[in-house]
């Protein structure tokens, strides 16, 4: 007899996906759950993916960034009803940095400096919470981020769930997260290639952006 089917949660951190994988790709028009239907076994039965991400603000070099991000989310909302989006923030801030190789007496810039505040806090949370409510078997990790380690090993002692990790990119997987993890998977380029949404999404004027 086969192995059984898990329900399958999957919980991705935007920002660690975004920079491990995507960012200077042509691959930013992701359809996450045939993704990670694309790396996971068969016996995974996705039932959620939950994303993590952040409204993006306009930056002096680009300004169409948030509208880019907006027209991304309802895409994917509308083509994946199993796809549900929380947001944390982000804090853009002017700051002085030190230049790694002064000229002359400028050993300073002025740079601008984002930082994301709050997903991996709301995907800990949310992966804590749904291990409680017993919603799956297997829950899937999508990050590299090590502040994710102590709900990862909860879920696994306290609740007795799988748990994979899912590294994007072709980083080393955080040895920290590794550790509470039963099996481990790449994103690779050839499954961001092979799970690109349609474009337009059926039954919309939704069209990936032309520039991106």
């Amino acid at each position: 007899m086969g192995q059984a089917t898990m329900r399958t949660y999957v919980y991705v951190d935007g920002f660690n996906l975004y920079y491990g994988a995507l960012k200077d790709t042509a691959w930013k028009w992701i359809d996450l759950p045939a993704l990670f239907a694309t790396i996971l076994q068969p016996r995974h039965e996705i039932l959620s993916v939950k994303y993590f991400t952040a409204r993006l603000s306009g930056r002096p070099d680009d300004q169409t960034k948030p509208q880019r991000q907006d027209t991304y989310i309802r895409a994917l909302q509308r083509y994946r009803p199993e796809v549900e989006v929380y947001f944390g923030h982000f804090l853009t801030n002017p700051v002085r940095m030190p230049l790694l190789h002064p000229v002359g007496n400028r050993r300073t810039a002025q740079v601008i400096k984002t930082e994301e505040k709050g997903s991996d806090v709301n995907l800990a949370v949310h992966l804590l919470n749904d291990g409680w409510l017993d919603a799956y078997d297997c829950a899937v990790v999508v990050s590299n981020d090590s502040d994710i380690a102590e709900s990862m090993r909860l879920v696994k002692d306290q609740h007795g769930k799988r748990i994979g990790l899912i590294t994007p990119g072709t980083r080393s997987p955080s040895r920290q997260l590794l550790a509470h993890a039963d099996f481990a998977r790449r994103i690779r380029s050839n499954a961001l290639r092979r799970s690109q949404l349609p474009d337009p999404i059926p039954g919309t004027t939704i069209r990936k952006p032309p520039r991106w």
